[in-house]
């Protein structure tokens, strides 16, 4: 599909000029008439098409046209037909405008079109190839997220995630989506969709599955590199109870508040309770909407964060559950994300003892929106696992000075648990800025998770700020506190103060 793209911006840069259907066909076998006997406005009319711009101009207008935009320039466009109850608050400033629930059935596919497909269909206007590409509703996109952190830890961040290296510029993500969005609001034929999305950055250590280019964290441990994050086939059937999707392939974990993407974040870190649950799924997953209230999944997947083909890859099942209430004012998404014998999955990596997590967990979310520009989210789990090792799934890379790699932790017989609790609260201060009020609490009793027997806390609060739809900041500061041993900085403190920023580019 790139190649393909590549292939029509080359067309543009050439400036091929495609005939106007006024000489086209037969007619243009025939001689012009003479100039004195055409009109000038019919002249006009016929004129051959102007050049078309060229891919870079027509790319640096769109972000030029993005940044130009005021904050009062209202859309006066019919809003498109919905078959679900109304989106609860405005996206933006918000990251999304919908209730948890992965995917919706009846929510109308996004219109957002970024600059890079802006200027592909500027400059393939009019031609036959631009024209394919634009009814096939597959569009391209991405993001960067850079961010920076200030700490007073002195090595590492952990057990805190993402923003694992301490007082220093990371690149988070770089991201292309090549994508298809399903029309489900249509009830009259079969349609289809795909995401492929590739991610490169420090942020691959939490998206990464084993068996999905896995051997750079699990047999290197290196700090950056690349994960093929999502890649799945969608099938949407209208005529199954009020619309089925089913989706094959690798898909992010359905539940959670928070996701691995950058821009579709409340904040720029993230929670504990986020960071130790199960981060994407590859199997098959069905999902059925039963009405405008409520819709409920099923799915087979590999397990916690493995693909079939990965030696410590079981049969895993998935249920879930979403109603919202009837004034569409609360919702509750609950999910048994994981269930199988919750054995962890003992393996061997270069003739090192290792090994994969295989938790089971039940995890819901409850949403509250008090008005449309202040709502709350409130998300808990439950998770379990047997004979596991301290630090859970195993890195047999070299130990690196922000943590991980070194192998196997020591071995715990029995049941290991995890349990927690996190509240997003968010307030919208206008059409570019809200605030994000973040607090938990979460437990590790065995250390599975974090190498460390402790309770912990945090406080955390970020401000973001949309200069226009391609580019946003978001500064927070946070506490994080552990309660029974010293957890932070790699066993050096009880106590963290972290602030920082990261900042979205889209394309």
């Amino acid at each position: 599909m790139l190649l393909t793209l590549v292939l029509g911006m080359s067309l543009c840069a050439g400036q091929v000029e495609t005939p106007t259907p006024a000489n086209s066909g037969k007619a243009a076998l025939l001689p012009p008439e003479p100039a004195a006997q055409t009109d000038k406005k019919d002249k006009d009319k016929d004129a051959t098409p102007q050049e078309r711009t060229h891919f870079l101009r027509a790319f640096l207008k769109a972000y030029a046209d993005e940044f130009k935009k005021k904050d009062d320039s209202g859309d006066d466009s019919t809003p498109p037909a919905r078959r679900a109850l109304p989106e609860p608050w405005s996206s933006p400033p918000f990251p999304g405008h919908e209730f948890q629930g992965y995917p919706l059935i009846g929510v109308p596919a996004s219109t957002d079109t970024y600059p890079f497909m802006k200027a592909f269909y500027d400059c393939t206007a009019g031609t036959p190839f631009g024209e394919c590409v634009k009814e096939s509703k597959i569009k391209v996109d991405g993001w960067l997220v850079g961010s920076y952190n200030f700490s007073t830890a002195k090595v590492s961040n952990l057990p805190s995630s993402y923003w694992v290296v301490p007082n220093r510029a990371e690149l988070d993500q770089g991201v292309i989506r090549i994508a298809r969005d399903m029309d489900t609001v249509q009830t009259d034929h079969i349609d289809w969709g795909f995401r492929c999305i590739n991610l490169y950055g420090i942020d691959y250590r939490y998206t990464t599955a084993g068996g999905w280019a896995s051997d750079q964290l699990l047999r290197n441990n290196r700090l950056y590199g690349y994960d093929p994050t999502e890649q799945y086939f969608d099938l949407y059937i209208p005529w199954v109870a009020q619309g089925m999707v089913i989706r094959v392939g690798r898909w992010i974990a359905c539940p959670d508040i928070e996701t691995q993407y950058g821009p579709d974040n409340y904040m720029g870190s993230h929670s504990l309770l986020f960071t130790y649950d199960s981060y994407t799924q590859t199997g098959v997953m069905l999902t059925f909407k039963l009405s405008d209230q409520l819709m409920v999944q099923g799915a087979i997947h590999a397990g916690t964060d493995m693909a079939p083909w990965y030696p410590g890859a079981t049969a895993t099942g998935f249920f879930g559950i979403r109603w919202v209430a009837p004034d569409n004012n609360n919702a509750v998404y609950t999910c048994l994300n994981n269930i199988n014998d919750a054995r962890f999955r003992r393996l061997e990596i270069d003739g090192q003892t290792a090994g994969h997590d295989n938790f089971n967990y039940l995890v819901s979310t409850w949403e509250h929106r008090f008005n449309e520009n202040v709502h709350t989210k409130t998300e808990a789990y439950f998770m379990w696992q047997r004979d596991a090792y301290v630090g859970g799934t195993v890195s047999v890379g070299p130990p690196q000075s922000f943590g991980g790699g070194g192998g196997a932790g020591a071995f715990i017989p029995g049941y290991s648990l995890n349990y927690g609790l996190v509240n997003f609260t968010m307030v919208g201060l206008s059409k570019k800025d809200y605030l994000t009020f973040r607090n938990e609490l979460w437990n590790d009793p065995q250390g599975e998770r974090t190498g460390y027997r402790s309770l912990f806390s945090t406080h955390s609060v970020g401000w973001t700020h949309h200069f226009s739809s391609v580019f946003q900041i978001r500064p927070e500061i946070g506490f994080y506190h552990s309660y029974n041993e010293r957890a932070f900085d790699l066993g050096a403190t009880r106590n963290m103060l972290m602030g920082g920023f990261d900042a979205i580019w889209r394309f």
